[in-house]
């Protein structure tokens, strides 16, 4: 999404860097954060020999592997006995300097997800002193002592004393939940940092968690896809280009590591297919992007009974869109979502969703109109919609064209970005007027 976005204002003729820890992909624009930079000169010396042991293993568990992680701790021993304690890592100096990593003074920051292993959160009252800066929630990660999801736990709300699921992304190694909290709180709490969320769900989350205090700016923008990219197409040539089967009803389901994320809800959709009868439980196959599969990059198993067809990761958009084109329905049934792309992402190619009533959900998939909603976890709902949806032809037909409509008018990256740039026009004018840029 960051990238998307970053590409989007440079077309809109902005001038727009972004820093990036993980290189995924080249745009112009992007700039490598060094992770290591500010760290003493005996810290920087070991970790520069293990970065290089660490690219060169073949494996987690090699030689090579092994001796970068020696080195690591060798290089910073009380760093990692904190993380070991279970105190999530915002030990990253570099933080400090982020403005200056453009050629020039940037007008706005703004910051998406923080929890993977780059930055610093403690930096932000100072950050939001110098240049306005804007936060996006993808997640809960901010409100709690180290999950993204908090599900029906609600230990957040006051402090996360006694983390019941250390294991829960993203994990931690011991519980130190509630230190973690409240270092998160304490340095939102102390920055001037709008906060953003895609879904009108995530941002009251925030506000019951506190950080929506006193003239803190906030927003609900949702998440967009680039509908010149996903867009309607044939099903019969999207099913030929990918090697899918012409004469069956496919039913889509679309996440990272679909069927081992504990949040995306697999076990009710194999129990909800081990319901189905009749026509459909004949015809059905179950194609899942985001499955880990062999080296080939795809995969036969069974799903409830039904045939399935495993498919990696799709990186590429394009690709990614034939699938969605391939299918009859798109089955989403989350435990919990801040705001999916899939279901976005299906509607902008006309196809219809199948989702859980989760999270910010309901606010991309309208009832009835561009799909069914069920409630979470509710196996019998759900094969309920599944044989509903696969029987109407012309139900799948209308939902597919209201869909379509929605996500152009509603969630086109165009419209994102024009809402991102009005937010940080308006951020600008307040910082220039109170005269913080020039103190």
């Amino acid at each position: 999404m960051a990238l998307l976005l970053h590409e989007g204002y440079r077309e809109r003729g902005a001038e727009a860097w972004l820093a990036v820890a993980t290189r995924n992909a080249e745009a112009e624009g992007m700039i490598a954060i060094e992770r290591d930079e500010g760290r003493s000169a005996w810290a920087q010396s070991l970790l520069r020999a293990a970065w290089r042991f660490q690219e060169a293993s073949a494996s987690a568990g090699d030689v090579r592997a092994v001796l970068s992680r020696v080195l690591r701790v060798a290089a910073e021993p009380a760093r990692w006995l904190a993380v070991a304690r279970g105190n999530e890592d915002f030990d990253f100096p570099w933080t400090e300097g982020l403005a200056s990593l453009a050629p020039q003074t940037p007008d706005i920051v703004h910051l998406h997800n923080l929890h993977g292993g780059y930055f610093d959160i403690r930096a932000l009252p100072g950050l939001s002193a110098s240049v306005p800066t804007v936060i996006t929630m993808h997640d809960a990660w901010l409100l709690t002592g180290h999950c993204a999801q908090p599900l029906d736990c609600e230990r957040w709300l006051d402090g996360c004393e006694s983390c019941p699921d250390l294991s829960r992304y993203v994990p931690i190694r011991g519980d130190a939940s509630a230190a973690n909290h409240a270092r998160k709180h304490a340095a939102v709490a102390s920055s001037s940092a709008a906060l953003v969320a895609p879904s009108a769900w995530l941002l009251s989350m925030a506000e019951r968690g506190g950080l929506l205090e006193g003239d803190r700016v906030s927003r609900v923008i949702p998440n967009s896809v680039d509908t010149r990219v996903f867009a309607p197409g044939s099903r019969m040539e999207a099913r030929r280009r990918l090697g899918l089967p012409e004469d069956r009803y496919i039913a889509l389901v679309v996440a990272k590591d679909v069927r081992t994320n504990p949040y995306k809800g697999w076990r009710t959709l194999l129990e909800a297919l081990e319901r189905l009868s009749g026509p459909v439980a004949r015809e059905l196959v179950v194609v899942a992007v985001g499955d880990a599969t062999g080296p080939e990059g795809r995969s036969a198993f069974s799903a409830g009974g039904c045939p399935g067809i495993g498919v990696r990761f799709v990186e590429d958009e394009a690709t990614l869109a034939d699938y969605y084109r391939a299918a009859d329905v798109l089955v989403h049934p989350s435990l919990a979502d801040s705001f999916p792309l899939a279901p976005i992402e299906a509607m902008a190619c006309a196809v219809p969703v199948i989702a859980s009533d989760a999270g910010g959900i309901p606010e991309i998939v309208v009832d009835g109109v561009t799909g069914l909603l069920v409630p979470a976890g509710s196996v019998p709902e759900l094969a309920a919609a599944i044989e509903r949806v696969a029987a109407d032809d012309e139900l799948r037909a209308r939902m597919g064209d209201a869909g379509l409509e929605r996500a152009r008018e509603q969630f086109a990256l165009a419209v994102q970005v024009d809402s991102y740039l009005a937010l940080f026009t308006e951020l600008a004018e307040e910082f220039a007027a109170s005269g913080r840029g020039s103190q």
